[in-house]
């Protein structure tokens, strides 16, 4: 009988009576090659689309390697496991430029990519043979320490996975469960489809952008420190506070392009508004400092009394100086015989008035041109020590119209 090589590493299966005087020979050959088929070998590709890894029958050579490194090549090529009634265990290192797809029969195949490694091993069931990825569900119990991992699909670790090094993520993060991170630097976006629970202090260097909710929990708080909050004005872009909710802001611009919606209350030590106020509801403000222009669209209404703080105004070079934007309510006690200048900042619309109180010499008080009286004469000031007359005007624009006068009223 002759000697046959059906066995899956194509050894010199030697038959009885076969040999004689080369059994010594056989079986050294035989163990050299079964010593191949468990080391490192190289194999250069054709530069085609098609290939093919062959085990030959009895003899050693490099395609029996269980660590091939597959060079050459320059374009995608399939290559071919033979024999087909073989099945092997191969390692395959594919170092060419482009994607190696390994095939053994009409069953399923497995690419590998350029410059990555991927255990295969083809069943040897002939025609309708299928090469398998051998580490696809692979299970790694214990510990398990990678210098660099990158991970093409789903990474799922069933216990702790622990890091000594960086994690560079270029895709992104998905966490059905609880991520329990001790430090978290990020140099990029943050992404939260869901809930984001933080029980340290949460501290960002740049912009971010929530696209979705940000919920604080009862009595907690979240500070900003030299930085700026922008809020954007799509449909979703407002912030809620609800009860018992607090924002600290400390040295920090808040950039608001859309709504704050509060259902409590917003309070600040101080709040330097640069641009405009639009309250469509009730403003309930329990001290107000405007030091800029109120501008008010609809009625003023005031639950008590209004009050306009009264300006002194001084006279000298026997001249009075106004101004109707500072000083809407004004007095002057003469000192010389004196003229009303035209006052400085007029708004048309606007009302002023003045007190003249005489002291205790009286003295004259004319007024400039600006100021249009009744018949366009200007009433004489009543020359009494200790006395006071009073006087309202409107400035339609261009004068200072008269709308009130009352005189000869004792001082208090």
């Amino acid at each position: 009988m002759a000697s046959t090589f059906v066995n899956n590493l194509r050894l010199n299966e030697m038959a009885t009576g076969d040999e004689s005087g080369n059994w010594g020979v056989v079986t050294n050959l035989n163990l050299d090659i079964i010593g191949q088929a468990f080391g490192y070998g190289t194999r250069a590709l054709a530069d085609a689309s098609t290939d093919n890894i062959t085990i030959g029958d009895g003899v050693l050579d490099a395609d029996r390697n269980m660590y091939l490194k597959l060079t050459g090549g320059g374009q995608a090529c399939t290559v071919s496991l033979l024999p087909n009634t073989a099945s092997k265990v191969y390692i395959m290192e594919n170092a060419t430029s482009a994607t190696l797809t390994f095939t053994q029969g009409s069953g399923a195949n497995v690419a590998i990519l350029a410059g990555e490694v991927k255990m295969i091993a083809g069943d040897g069931l002939g025609s309708g043979a299928v090469v398998y990825d051998l580490l696809t569900d692979l299970n790694l119990a214990g510990v398990t320490k990678v210098d660099d991992l990158i991970v093409g699909d789903d990474l799922v670790v069933g216990d702790d996975l622990g890091v000594s090094g960086d994690i560079d993520l270029e895709g992104s993060i998905d966490v059905n469960g609880t991520a329990n991170l001790d430090i978290v630097d990020i140099d990029g976006a943050v992404n939260m489809a869901t809930t984001a629970l933080v029980t340290g202090v949460l501290t960002t260097t740049a912009a971010q952008v929530i696209n979705g909710g940000a919920t604080l929990a009862t009595n907690k708080k979240m500070n900003f420190r030299d930085a700026a909050i922008h809020i954007s004005s799509s449909a979703d872009g407002q912030l809620d506070l609800v009860a018992d909710t607090e924002i600290q802001i400390a040295a920090t611009t808040i950039d608001i392009n859309g709504a704050i919606v509060a259902s409590g209350e917003i309070a600040a030590v101080s709040l330097d508004i640069s641009g405009a106020i639009d309250v469509d509801g009730v403003a309930n403000l329990d001290v107000t400092d405007i030091d800029g222009t109120l501008n008010v669209a609809g009625v003023a209404t005031a639950q008590v009394s209004a009050n306009i703080n009264q300006v002194a105004l001084t006279s000298s070079s026997n001249a009075v100086a106004w101004d109707a934007a500072a000083a809407a309510n004004a007095f002057h006690v003469t000192t010389e015989n004196t003229t009303l200048s035209a006052p400085s900042n007029p708004v048309e619309g606007a009302i002023i008035n003045i007190e003249i109180a005489q002291g205790g010499t009286p003295r004259t008080f004319a007024f400039n041109t600006v100021f249009e009286f009744a018949a366009s004469t200007a009433p004489t000031i009543t020359a009494t020590a200790s006395k006071t007359d009073i006087l309202a005007f409107r400035y339609n624009g261009s004068v200072w119209q008269s709308i009130g006068i009352t005189q000869n009223m004792a001082q208090t």
